[in-house]
């Protein structure tokens, strides 16, 4: 495997981590919105990782990557809550409210930032080994 083929490697897991970390974003910023209809309450993003396998021209899989193949929303039912005199009650009196787990969210937020700083430490890893190959044509 190649140098550039480990930075590409650890660079899609980065860009990966990254739309993991913003969908994150999105959903703990619209934790707790309220909305006038259960159609237009926030529903939580989850993004869907696919993996892309590299072919050499014999056919052979010399690695893969990482790939976002989608967005998606959650199917987590929606926080309906008994409200009767807020502003956006239904007919009986019950408000809808974004489906986020905070938690989850922040648990996810963890473990998609160590995954970032695990690729970032991959390139290093990397890159030192080549700084330490070009050391020893110097010596």
């Amino acid at each position: 495997m190649s140098f550039g083929e480990i930075y590409q490697i650890a660079g899609a897991g980065m860009h990966a981590q990254s739309i993991r970390l913003n969908t994150v974003a999105s959903n703990l910023a619209n934790a707790g919105a309220a909305a006038e209809t259960q159609d237009s309450a926030y529903r939580a993003l989850k993004p869907v990782f696919a993996t892309i396998y590299n072919q050499t021209q014999t056919g052979e899989v010399s690695g893969a990557q990482v790939e976002i193949a989608a967005i998606v929303e959650s199917d987590a039912p929606l926080d309906m809550r008994y409200e009767p005199d807020h502003p956006f009650a239904d007919e009986q009196g019950y408000v809808a409210y974004s489906n986020v787990n905070t938690v989850e969210e922040m648990a996810d937020m963890m473990a998609a930032s160590r995954s970032f700083e695990t690729s970032v430490e991959v390139m290093n890893q990397a890159r030192s080994m080549q700084q330490g190959l070009l050391q020893l044509g110097t010596k």
